[in-house]
């Protein structure tokens, strides 16, 4: 479930923006955004370029660009920062051959988030600049900058995570469950090798990632290459003690069956253990991770000259981190430092925030202080380089030669902004970006390039270069909404969120957002409350919205979201009241966002409808359980609807072990109560779900018919936790929107309509 938000799932966007649309305000009447057209091709946001990376030269800029006919389908696109002049890659619709792609690779890009891109969905820069890897539709190939694609594999199979190694000499991937090295250079068939042993049992898995680190735990990757080729870290993955979980992926003309291995909360993890080996498999050791078989592998880094292996050992509680230092030569490791969580009743929230530095010291985030910051470990102490109640989220890039590192952090709760601060912690970090946006950013391998998304309330994704002060030095999509743009014809009827806060009951400021439908005097207006609810994601921002929640309000609703206690970027003490408790404060919370709206004179208070999906359908369940009669009605996409069904990575964090705390489980269900249901429920989900199974709906399907509770439901044969598509989409939100007229939750503007 990590950040898989309903935003994600059903199309509200999640980007950052552009130049203002105030800029351009248009005269004439707008056209009304149909869930067809939000959902169709061009994409209303704009170009999406994903995957932005520098050349190791700093040259060239590359990114995988979506089409205007297709915007699921991405092609490999390079920028010249000298001549400042674009040109394609690698066609992905000439190049790729359009087969299927194997069920491994499916459930790979489903955990990733980009199951429903095609075409080329990542690629790897040549350590010497002179190429880059790509992968497409099962196979590999080598492009170079003058435009020559050379095909490295012709197979039936996968290639699963491929890699070109450190310098460049050798290109390394996955084949029926084993690690294969090959050398660069011609068709890679000829002298591939699995390097990793044969005739094991099928549960074993070599190089890959198992399923929670890439599920929950963002690493997707699953060996590691040496700085200078010589050697491997590889991970072994034993899957047999994991139980097997019989998902039955239901489509549209037949159903397909598969066990998946699936470690639900309080049952067996796989066993992981890490090998290092030369690129022949030969001289291979084992690393001592401790005699507890019970931990997760979070993070495997080299020391940047190669000497030692870090890697983050975590407890299965997920309140401490040994950051062990591994001989590369024999396995041997000692503890560098622990990490543990920022007090008893909390968790360790894994990142991606830190750096290993050429002088042997580390760059390192923590929430050691009750918000997220950074420190500089340098010989065995601490120094903190940030701090404040303004956690830092991310680490952006580290300049070593200049001494400065730069940091993306929360402004004012409701933006993000870059920073650049000094290694040493002396003097104040320096804002490199405007506070008008909200931003995200990254840097080159040197840290001597920014490349700065940014987006506003009323400004869709753009993106541009910038020197390492913040300086734009070109634009890269500067996404005007003018002219041809895909969303200049809405401009006019476009609606600005308004912004405050409530009281939680213990006196918690908590953030609101809401767009309002053009309002007649002394009309009352219907609310569609979306929420998420779950740890992590912050829902509430002054980022650009997207064009979803847009047609929600051309429908004449009221569009509101609320950040309940949980959510990110408010500190330890704002995240911790869901541990052991979820479905408790989160629905309290909510409840006192819909009684501030009952009592706003533009609102219907009878038709206040809410929605989430996932974690979000959990939310919606519990809502309306705990309060009959709140809510006019009530939408419930993908739902876990009992904890013990859902992983352990994910579960365990925030819940602990249903073994030892059976009855903070059973409070948290969704099931028991769920004959209290008294208001209008559908129920979605797709019934090829590989995240919140199927099972989760099916049970409470079950309660709810053996009890005759009445209910709806709509579901999706074939599709994943994912239900969205051209088509789909707009069925999906068709499809909500009559279960509300159905159930007298109507605007004027549709009442008008049906007259």
């Amino acid at each position: 479930m990590r950040l898989f938000l309903a935003a994600v799932a059903m199309g509200l966007s999640t980007c950052l923006s552009v130049p203002s649309l105030a800029e351009d305000v248009m005269t004439e009447a707008a056209p009304k955004l149909s869930f067809e057209r939000v959902f169709a091709s061009p994409g209303l946001d704009g170009p999406a370029p994903r995957q932005v990376k520098l050349s190791p030269d700093g040259r060239f800029l590359t990114l995988l660009r979506n089409r205007a006919e297709d915007r699921e389908r991405y092609d490999l696109w390079g920028y010249d920062i000298d001549t400042r002049e674009w040109r394609m890659l690698v066609d992905s619709l000439a190049l790729g051959s359009g087969r299927e792609l194997s069920e491994d690779e499916k459930m790979q890009r489903e955990r990733a988030r980009v199951g429903s891109l095609k075409g080329i969905i990542s690629y790897q820069w040549a350590s010497d600049g002179s190429g880059v890897l790509v992968p497409l539709d099962g196979d590999l190939y080598l492009a170079t900058l003058d435009g020559t694609v050379t095909r490295l594999t012709d197979t039936e199979g996968t290639e699963l995570n491929p890699k070109l190694s450190s310098k460049g000499g050798y290109v390394s991937f996955v084949r029926d469950r084993r690690l294969w090295v090959g050398p660069v250079g011609g068709a890679v068939e000829d002298g591939a090798q699995p390097v990793t042993p044969d005739g094991e049992a099928d549960t074993i898995r070599w190089g890959e990632a198992e399923f929670v680190a890439q599920e929950e735990m963002a690493r997707l990757q699953g060996y590691w290459w040496s700085p200078d080729d010589s050697r491997i870290v590889v991970q072994r993955t034993d899957e047999a003690s994991v139980g097997i979980v019989t998902r039955a992926a239901i489509g549209a003309t037949g159903t397909k069956v598969f066990d998946q291995r699936y470690p639900a909360a309080g049952t067996d993890n796989a066993v992981v253990e890490l090998f290092v080996m030369d690129p022949d498999g030969a001289n291979s050791v084992k690393v001592d991770l401790g005699l507890d078989l019970d931990i997760y592998v979070a993070r495997v880094d080299w020391a940047p000259d190669g000497s030692a292996i870090y890697v983050q050992r975590q407890d299965r509680a997920q309140t401490r981190i040994d950051m062990l230092r591994v001989d590369p030569t024999t396995g041997a490791s000692t503890i560098l430092f622990t990490e543990n969580a920022a007090r008893p009743d909390y968790w360790i929230n894994l990142s991606d925030n830190y750096r290993f530095l050429a002088d042997g010291s580390l760059l390192w985030w923590s929430e050691r202080d009750g918000y997220g910051h950074f420190y500089h470990f340098v010989d065995g102490r601490w120094l903190q380089l940030t701090s404040g109640a303004s956690p830092t989220t991310t680490l952006v890039g580290v300049d070593e030669d200049a001494g400065t590192f730069t940091y993306q952090a929360t402004s004012d709760m409701l933006t993000q902004q870059i920073y650049r601060a000094k290694l040493d912690g002396s003097g104040d970090p320096e804002l490199l970006t405007d506070p008008a946006y909200t931003n995200a950013a990254s840097m080159d391998g040197k840290g001597r390039l920014l490349y700065v998304t940014r987006s506003a309330p009323d400004q869709p994704p753009q993106s541009f270069l910038a020197a390492p002060d913040g300086e734009r030095v070109a634009w890269i999509e500067e996404n005007a909404v003018a002219g041809d743009h895909p969303y200049a014809p809405f401009l006019a009827g476009h609606t600005m969120p308004e912004y405050g806060t409530i009281a939680a009951e213990d006196g918690t400021p908590l953030h609101w957002m809401m767009l309002k439908p053009a309002m007649e005097p002394g009309k009352r207006y219907p609310v569609f409350f979306s929420h998420y609810g779950g740890p992590g994601p912050q829902m509430v921002t002054k980022g650009w919205g997207g064009a979803l929640a847009q047609s929600i309000v051309d429908k004449g609703y009221i569009y509101f979201v609320l950040d309940n206690r949980g959510a990110a970027n408010r500190g330890v003490d704002f995240e911790q009241p869901i541990y052991r408790a979820m479905g408790g404060v989160e629905v309290r919370d909510q409840k006192a966002g819909a009684s501030f709206l009952k009592n706003l004179d533009f609102v219907d208070a009878d038709k206040i409808a809410i929605y989430g999906w996932s974690y979000g359908g959990y939310m919606t369940l519990k809502q309306l359980e705990a309060d009959p009669g709140l809510y006019a009605a009530g939408i419930s996409g993908a739902p876990v609807t009992r904890w013990e069904l859902y992983d352990t990575h994910y579960t365990e964090r925030f819940m602990g072990d249903p073994r030892e705390v059976p009855e903070a489980y059973e409070k948290a269900s969704a099931i028991p109560d769920a004959t209290k249901i008294s208001d209008p429920l559908l129920l979605i989900h797709g019934m090829a779900d590989d995240n919140v199974v199927f099972e989760n709906s099916s049970e409470l399907i079950s309660v709810l018919q053996e009890s005759n509770t009445p209910f709806e439901m709509m579901l999706y044969p074939g599709y994943t936790h994912r239900v969205s598509g051209e088509n789909i989409g707009p069925h999906v939100w068709n499809s909500i929107f009559r279960f509300l007229n159905a159930h007298g939750v109507t605007s004027p503007q549709e009442q008008a309509a049906s007259e």
